[in-house]
């Protein structure tokens, strides 16, 4: 699995014209599923997510995680993180997994992230959405595993 992840003042996700998620402070995860990736790496990435210490403390520090902060996630799916752009002047997504498994990997990494006690608003798999992103910092990392 591959996550960008960007930490927030504010964000939101549409589909169409409707609101599917919104958050405060926090981070927006861009979750990518490749070929081969399992349960063991959405709990795996889910609990990096809420653990990383992105935030700054009281002297300015990134010292604090998302959940010492009391911050929220929005997770979109993003196949388009495994695209490949070695050959030829259009992406490949072979290395991206179907979407039946990718979804229900989709799906672990949101519960997971859940259970690590960090509030949680989604866009909706499959859909075109539009995110909308007050990047704060700005502070963006990619995350993978393996």
């Amino acid at each position: 699995m591959r996550i960008v992840l960007q930490r927030v003042r504010t964000a939101r996700v549409r589909v169409g014209d409707e609101v599917k998620g919104e958050i405060g402070r926090g981070v927006v995860l861009l979750v990518g599923v490749g070929r081969g990736d399992g349960p063991e790496d959405a709990k795996w990435l889910a609990h990096r997510c809420a653990g990383l210490r992105i935030f700054e403390d009281d002297r300015g520090k990134m010292n604090l995680s998302l959940k010492d902060v009391g911050g929220e996630a929005l997770v979109v799916s993003q196949f388009t993180l495994y695209g490949d752009t070695k050959k030829g002047m259009r992406p490949s997504f072979t290395e991206a997994a179907p979407p039946d498994e990718a979804q229900v990997l989709y799906g672990t990494f949101v519960e997971e992230l859940k259970a690590e006690g960090v509030p949680v608003a989604t866009g909706e798999f499959g859909e075109r959405m539009l995110v909308e992103i007050e990047n704060d910092g700005p502070v963006t990392l990619i995350l993978e595993h393996p």
